[in-house]
Formats: C-alpha cells, structure tokens, sequence
C-alpha cells in the first residue's frame, strides 16, 4: 500500500520509499523516514494535493509524490 491510497483519518507506518535522486531525498529531509508514523488529515477535492501528519507537523505532498512512499497500514 502507499501513501496516497490512505483515507483521511488513516494511519500508517512507513516501509521504505520508491526510487532515488533528488525527489526521495527531499522526501526524507521532510520527515518521511522508515518505521515512522504517518497519518492522512485531509485531501484536496479532487485528491491532489493531500496533507499528512508526519513528526508532530503538517506536510502537504503531491499524489505522484505519496505515491513513492510505501506504508503498512495501522488499526
């Protein structure tokens, strides 16, 4: 499952994230690490872009961007 699959109130732990280069590097310099908590707060109406809840702070990401990280969903 990835990022951008989950539903507002969701919560998620990060497995890893997809690729390499300059996009998965901002992706962890912004706090998505491996075995961190995530959790879906909103989506835009038309679910682009969507605002997760990562290390106590609000990121907004593009869905092609939630798309690289991969998650395990949690109850």
């Amino acid at each position: 499952m990835t990022l951008d699959e989950l539903k507002p109130g969701q919560r998620g732990k990060i497995l890893r994230l997809s690729g390499d280069g300059p996009l998965v590097q901002r992706l962890m310099a912004l706090g998505l690490l491996e075995d961190s908590e995530v959790a879906m707060t909103r989506r835009a109406i038309g679910g682009d872009p969507l605002e997760v809840q990562v290390m106590g702070y609000a990121l907004s990401l593009r869905r092609e961007e939630a798309r690289r990280v991969e998650i395990e969903l949690l109850q």
